[in-house]
């Protein structure tokens, strides 16, 4: 795969010129990258990505103009959310890059009582923006149009007190498995390293979270989700 950058512009129509964003340009600067080269283009608003000629090379500007445009399916048939109480150390960076790789929507941080990882105000938002910047390299890398959105930092009593719609899952060792759901909206809740506790499971249940069990073996707080994501992208 050759040059692929996501842009946050929107890739309207073939002749479209314009300079790519900051992140993109160093992108292409760093891969030695030359006028009349081709590179590949997304917006992330449209399952779709462009075809895009290099116009222009500057020291810190990378002129660009549309060619064509195709359609890309890359996409799971259910809409999964990730809403998973955040692990310690780099594990978060890792959860982020795979869910996006096999197709999450989204992924919602969250903080328990036995959470290791506690963010808040500022450092919580740097978090969050370091975390979309992993979605959005890992979109890049994989194939696909769509960048999963890494929402602000929430306690887990904040988030069950307006729980999402649609199917909602809750990680239960122990519980039995259930039968793969038909496509649509899924959110999957996950503990931390301690799991969440009893008082935290019986919350989660009266705010529609079925507890669901992924096997024998007790999944790593950074691995359940991602094992769920597989479970659906062989469905």
């Amino acid at each position: 795969m050759g040059v692929r950058c996501f842009v946050d512009v929107a890739l309207a129509e073939a002749g479209q010129t314009f300079d790519l964003p900051d992140g993109a340009a160093r992108h292409v600067q760093v891969l030695r990258a030359q006028p009349g080269e081709c590179v590949t283009l997304f917006d992330g608003r449209s399952d779709v990505e462009w075809d895009a000629e290099i116009t222009a090379m500057g020291r810190k500007q990378v002129g660009v103009r549309l060619l064509a445009a195709r359609a890309v399916q890359a996409e799971l048939p259910h809409a999964v959310t990730l809403a998973v109480v955040m692990p310690a150390n780099d594990r978060m960076d890792f959860l982020v890059e795979k869910a996006t790789e096999l197709g999450a929507v989204a992924l919602q941080p969250l903080m328990s009582e036995r959470s290791v990882l506690r963010l808040h105000g500022e450092r919580a938002e740097k978090k969050r923006a370091h975390w979309q910047g992993v979605a959005v390299a890992a979109a890049e890398q994989c194939g696909r149009v769509r960048v999963p959105e890494v929402r602000p930092v929430l306690s887990l009593s904040a988030f069950l007190a307006q729980p999402p719609a649609g199917l909602r899952w809750m990680g239960s060792p122990g519980a039995a498995r259930t039968p793969l759901p038909a496509a649509g909206t899924l959110t999957w809740l996950s503990g931390p390293e301690g799991g969440l506790s009893e008082a935290e499971q019986l919350a989660a249940q009266a705010a529609g979270f079925l507890p669901v069990g992924l096997g024998l073996r007790v999944l790593r707080a950074d691995t359940a989700p991602l094992a769920v994501l597989a479970w659906l992208s062989l469905a």
